[in-house]
């Protein structure tokens, strides 16, 4: 038997592991893209339902759990993640758990199902409290973490994986709005828009490191294809076109101006395209640049979120 067919422990209670199967640090951008959609609803007028915006952030982060731990289950089987000796953890190269023997293919496949059923009943519970339209949202997630990684779609491996979290991220912030708001509306789906290019970017750049790894076993990511130049050029249109658009948006007046406090990632984001470009040819000294492009995302929507929140406050 091997490690695949034999789960270490899996008898065993391990929430301690399976916590870290979810790669949890990656797990704050869903809460920032949940506290951004929650406070656009505010800004509006719409008050503030503190159990269903935890109920809502409780859920996504549970959505997005489930989508690392499927997306490391399918590099396991690929050997993306066994053939990457090149990866920059915790940023790249997924979390390493199997390959270091403290878990197995089979115990991670039974957590990424059991975070998948336990989304299904409060999914149902937030759409009777909030509205229908939280259905729709809800499967329109699940499909895209699904075919981000499993086969057959395997969206990453086809050089779609950005635009698939570009749009799963796009949802949340719409959905954590549509909870509040209980319809659709312009302003959430403006800002999410800016924040989904960020994190498209994110993911963008966490390939580089890995794409020597992933073409040898014919994983075919953006950075795969594009190669280490013109993935630099599509991060800097995405991030500096994020910026842009989050500027260009509050003139056209369709978010209110304290929305514009999503421009103090700027100069991390600045930052971060000028290193990828020195160095995008020596994989190894990326970390700086991963880790800038991580806060960019991060401060972009608390940004973003603080700008509403203050509106809300003194609404």
């Amino acid at each position: 038997m091997d490690a695949r067919d034999t789960p270490p422990g899996s008898s065993s209670w391990r929430p301690g592991l399976w916590w870290r199967m979810t790669r949890p640090a990656f797990l704050l951008l869903t809460v920032v893209a949940c506290a951004l959609g929650t406070a656009t609803a505010s800004a509006c007028g719409c008050g503030l339902d503190l159990p269903l915006a935890i109920g809502t952030t409780a859920l996504a982060v549970m959505a997005h759990a489930a989508g690392n731990v499927l997306n490391d289950l399918h590099d396991a089987r690929s050997g993306a993640d066994a053939g990457n000796t090149g990866g920059l953890f915790p940023f790249t190269g997924g979390s390493r758990l199997i390959q270091n023997g403290e878990t197995s293919e089979r115990e991670t496949a039974d957590l990424a199902r059991a975070l998948l059923l336990l989304l299904v009943p409060g999914g149902l519970l937030l759409a009777v409290k909030a509205g229908g339209g939280v259905i729709g949202l809800g499967l329109a997630g699940l499909l895209l973490v699904w075919a981000y990684s499993a086969p057959p779609l395997k969206l990453m491996s086809r050089g779609l994986g950005e635009l698939t979290v570009a749009l799963a991220w796009f949802l949340v912030v719409l959905g954590a709005d549509f909870v509040q708001r209980r319809q659709f509306f312009v302003i959430p789906a403006s800002v999410a828009l800016n924040f989904a290019a960020m994190v498209a970017a994110l993911l963008l750049i966490n390939g580089v490191p890995d794409a020597a790894a992933d073409a040898r076993v014919g994983k075919r990511t953006l950075a795969v294809r594009l190669g280490p130049t013109g993935a630099w050029a599509l991060y800097t249109a995405l991030t500096l076109g994020a910026h842009a658009w989050l500027a260009a948006s509050v003139w056209l007046l369709i978010p209110p101006v304290p929305a514009l406090g999503g421009l103090v990632s700027l100069p991390l984001s600045l930052f971060a395209s000028g290193w990828l470009f020195h160095h995008r040819h020596q994989t190894v000294r990326l970390r700086p640049a991963l880790a800038t492009t991580v806060a960019a995302t991060l401060l972009h929507g608390l940004g973003m979120a603080a700008g509403f929140a203050w509106l809300g406050w003194n609404h």
